[in-house]
């Protein structure tokens, strides 16, 4: 028989409930906010009682077995943020975890509060491997969020005409297999060239506006890369993890506006696609919606210019190049240049808000890849020079970084003259 594995929130509340986690707990009497430590692995004055909430999960799942398996806090950390991430009903609200003195995080339970947590999940599960009868919820949720994704070998700017096996797809389990944790870097060698490992899962932000109201965000990482699709998913043959936008009788009021948003999102079909090939963000669109898209800051699209480009119907278009980012950081840092952008907005179903406030649009959508983010916040504090500046690029298998200001230059520096320069159209 296989041991009945939980799920993320009932399980969490149940924490909340029984509050014998260290700085595990609710945070108003209404219980839709609640607070869980977040303390980075490293500083000097962490406990074992900070990262009780990891290990607690970790050991929930069956990725980890005192006694048997070697502990590994980064890993349980991130998958723990994967879980909750991935659940709809859920919002990070504030994000202290920087705070020198308490870091944590406060999520919030949106819509209908903690919800009904009554249904157990049934599903069997032998030692955190998965079963044919879980949900997709539940792959999604608990699979996705405790599995190692193998590296996949880098076939060059793919092409969408032939479709691989769809994404994601569990390859091992860290209770079964028991990997090798990633070895420790030597001084010689540069931390930041795993953004540009082939098979390495880079971690995409996905934010939604409809007429400008935030109606969605959802945080994933897939080797092949994301859709977005409309309320129907359509062909699941097709390459990518498929990012379903909300219909928007859940979040507007005005029917005229539903109706055509609705309509916008009826004509994604196969979706929008994105995902990364060396150091290139290529995009496609696989339906009859015409996108604009440009990169821009991560509160507001390029409203004031034209849009960089609009996304191809039926080949692929690079719409994000890692080599001049990189060149932009560099000049950031030495304090002569402005912070480089790294944000991907999308405009779907209309043209670009050259004229007009984006607001008006009917669906914009906000793309940003977690680990420009990380690489940008190091750069603004001056490099990761104190534990409390460390960083964790959000790609697989990376361990958080702490550098120095004159270590992350040099890093730099060296992953940007290993780069080609090249256009995505160039030989």
């Amino acid at each position: 028989m296989g041991t009945p594995k939980p799920r993320i929130l009932p399980w969490l509340v149940s924490q909340l409930d029984l509050g014998q986690l260290e700085g595990v707990a609710w945070v108003n009497k209404s219980r839709t906010r609640f607070r869980i430590p977040w303390k980075h692995g490293l500083r000097q004055d962490a406990q074992q009682e900070d990262f009780g909430i990891f290990q607690a999960w970790a050991e929930a799942t069956g990725a980890y077995v005192p006694g048997r398996d070697k502990p590994d806090l980064p890993t349980w950390k991130r998958n723990f943020r994967s879980a909750l991430n991935r659940k709809e009903g859920l919002r990070l609200a504030e994000d202290r975890s920087k705070d020198p003195h308490d870091p944590h995080k406060i999520y919030e339970f949106v819509n209908s509060g903690v919800g009904d947590f009554s249904q157990p999940d049934t599903s069997p599960d032998t030692n955190g491997g998965g079963s044919t009868s879980d949900t997709q919820e539940d792959i999604l949720d608990e699979l996705l969020g405790n599995m190692v994704l193998a590296p996949l070998p880098d076939p060059g700017p793919p092409s969408l005409a032939v479709a691989p096996e769809p994404c994601p797809q569990p390859l091992r389990s860290p209770s079964l297999d028991n990997p090798t944790p990633f070895p420790n870097l030597g001084p010689s060698e540069n931390p930041l060239k795993r953004l540009l490992v082939p098979g390495e899962e880079w971690e995409f932000e996905v934010t939604a506006f409809y007429r400008g109201r935030q109606v969605f965000q959802q945080t994933i990482s897939c080797p092949e890369g994301l859709r977005l699709v409309g309320s129907e998913v359509g062909d699941r043959t097709l390459p990518g993890w498929p990012v379903t936008l909300p219909d928007p009788g859940m979040s507007l009021t005005d029917r005229g506006v539903m109706s055509y948003v609705r309509h916008v999102l009826s004509c994604l079909g196969g979706g929008l696609a994105l995902w990364r090939a060396g150091q290139w963000l290529w995009a496609q669109r696989l339906g009859h919606c015409h996108t604009y898209w440009a990169v821009s800051e991560e509160l507001l699209p390029n409203s004031g210019h034209g849009p960089d480009g609009e996304v191809p119907k039926d080949k692929e278009g690079g719409v994000f190049d890692l080599g001049p980012f990189i060149v932009d950081l560099i000049t950031f840092t030495e304090g002569s240049g402005r912070s480089p952008r790294y944000a991907l907005w999308f405009c779907v179903g209309e043209s670009w808000p050259q004229d007009q406030p984006w607001t008006k649009r009917l669906v914009m959508v906000k793309v940003v890849p977690t680990c420009l983010r990380a690489l940008v916040e190091m750069a603004r504090v001056g490099g990761a020079s104190s534990l409390e500046n460390t960083v964790d690029l959000h790609i697989s298998n990376s361990h958080p970084l702490s550098l120095t200001s004159d270590q992350y230059k040099a890093y730099l520096q060296d992953l940007v003259e290993g780069m080609d320069f090249q256009g995505p159209g160039e030989t």
